[in-house]
């Protein structure tokens, strides 16, 4: 009696004992769980991004602070719809205008450092050429770097900012701009074809080569660039390659306009002589040598140029002597 009573007692003992093992083993097994799903669940919130340096950089989450040394990546940022996260810019970046009530920060080519630093930006974007990089990451800062030269470089840099950002369909953007561009070309007559345009950059003169995302323009546009691809996208010209060339229609900045015919040999270009040429003021100068949201915008006011230079032009190629090149 006693024995049977031992026994009986024993059993829920022993229920008990294996009831508590069992949750010592499931608490085990759950911090195994937490331990190995912690650095997971981490990495799976990380942001990461290979730049124009072919660098691929890793940040902890989506940047909430940015500093911009470029302005077509500023102007790329707030297309995107990110203004907010910028905390400095370059000295050149004014579009759209609420950036320029950020701090300005120095330029690609001579950053503030010590300012940039101050701010603790998540991340710096600026040009793969900027000669900052190298310090900024000396001093821990994690940088982006993109240098927009193609349409093809406006699309991926577009797209990379919205990995970036964390922004859906950024490509919805470049759509946009792409369909600018083709509006642009559909206005235009097909007489227009044949005109050959040399646009200026930046005095030096440095010009919009083929191969630049102007010259790519012009080209959708269907007329033709005096500058050829494999000179560069934004080559510096001998004046006398541009004097022989001799171009129907000169696109320039307002700045640069005035002085023109009292460059060498310039009195005798076409475009001079015939007043063919469309100065930008400096907003639509800016949208012009951009390569970022307001391309469609360059593409637009280049048509509007050889819209209003196409009727001198053709009234020029009308009253040469048959066989005459014009």
């Amino acid at each position: 009696m006693s024995e049977r009573f031992a026994q009986v007692k024993e059993e829920p003992a022993k229920r008990a004992g294996d009831t508590e093992q069992s949750a010592l083993t499931s608490r085990f097994w759950s911090a195994c769980l937490f331990i190995f799903a912690v650095p997971l669940a981490i990495s799976a919130q990380a942001t990461q991004v290979t730049d124009d340096r072919g660098v691929t950089v890793t940040l902890p989450s989506a940047p909430l602070r940015i500093v911009s040394l470029l302005p077509s990546l500023t102007e790329s940022v707030c297309e995107l719809g990110q203004c907010a996260r910028l905390v400095g810019v370059d000295r050149y970046s004014d579009f759209p205008a609420s950036v320029k009530q950020l701090p300005q920060l120095g330029g690609g080519l001579d950053p503030n450092i010590e300012a940039i630093v101050a701010l603790k930006p998540d991340v710096v974007l600026t040009a793969k050429s900027s000669r900052g990089i190298e310090r900024f990451e000396a001093l821990g800062l994690k940088v982006v770097a993109l240098e927009p030269k193609t349409h093809a470089d406006v699309q991926r840099v577009m797209r990379t900012l919205g990995q970036l950002l964390e922004v859906p369909d950024a490509a919805r953007i470049w759509r946009a701009i792409d369909a600018g561009v083709m509006a642009a070309a559909q206005s235009l007559p097909a007489g227009v074809g044949s005109t050959r345009v040399y646009f200026e950059v930046n005095e030096g003169p440095y010009a919009a080569g083929e191969s630049s995302f102007i010259g790519e323009t012009l080209t959708r546009l269907g007329v033709k660039n005096i500058v050829p691809a494999k000179l560069g996208p934004f080559p510096k010209l001998n004046p006398e390659f541009i004097v022989r060339a001799n171009p129907d229609v000169i696109m320039i900045g307002q700045r640069s306009a005035p002085g023109l015919a009292a460059r060498p040999g310039w009195h005798s270009i076409r475009a001079l002589r015939e007043q063919r040429v469309c100065s930008f003021g400096t907003e639509e100068a800016n949208a012009l040598v951009r390569p970022g949201p307001r391309m469609a915008e360059g593409a637009r006011l280049m048509a509007e140029c050889l819209l209003s230079k196409a009727p001198t032009l053709a009234a020029a190629r009308a009253a040469l002597p048959p066989g005459a090149k014009p």
